[in-house]
């Protein structure tokens, strides 16, 4: 796995549906490193702490392989990565074989997968359809939340080496797919 775009985003105010919603979900690649800290990206707008950011969801990845599946479904939107509010777009992220507690070296950092990516009102606002967040749902293509061990610069073509493999563990797909079920009351 190799990250393939860093993106950041910055403090934005959109209006939707005739209500303000503040949000950093707007993400774009950069050219230089960025700095993955033990809470955040550095550089990267959280507008939402309760929801985004924090120790187990310091950094946030999702898989170039996805964007395709996604782009079908919008296909009238201007793609760029970063789409999804990934702070890292990685060539190959598949959730159905990544475990929680694997750890990664990449770049001068130590990452831990700590969890997927639940959908929420600000996907949809950044896709400018609530219809996203149930196709996401509908997926396995959550994107997985890393905590960061070891803090640091990664860039675009670092690659993921892992450390520590947890296959006990269930993977990101898996507990995924229990929150999905959660969510719809069983």
């Amino acid at each position: 796995m190799k990250i393939v775009a860093t993106n950041i985003g910055d403090r934005i105010d959109v209006n939707w549906k005739g209500k303000l919603i503040t949000t950093g979900i707007f993400k774009y690649a950069v050219e230089k490193p960025i700095f993955l800290d033990i809470e955040e990206v550095k550089g990267d707008v959280i507008c939402d702490r309760k929801h985004h950011g924090g120790i187990d969801q310091a950094v946030y990845g999702y898989s170039e392989k996805h964007y395709p599946y996604f782009k079908k479904l919008h296909p009238t939107l201007d793609w760029s990565f970063g789409m999804f509010g990934e702070n890292l777009t990685i060539d190959d992220l598949d959730e159905t074989q990544i475990h929680v507690g694997d750890i990664f070296k990449v770049g001068e950092t130590i990452l831990e997968v700590t969890k997927p990516r639940q959908p929420c009102k600000t996907l949809g606002v950044r896709f400018d359809t609530m219809k996203i967040v149930k196709q996401f749902w509908n997926s396995t293509m959550s994107g997985v939340y890393f905590k960061v061990l070891q803090t640091g610069f990664v860039k675009v073509g670092d690659v993921l080496k892992q450390v520590k493999s947890c296959p006990d563990n269930p993977t990101i797909a898996a507990v995924y797919g229990e929150k999905r079920i959660e969510k719809k009351g069983g």
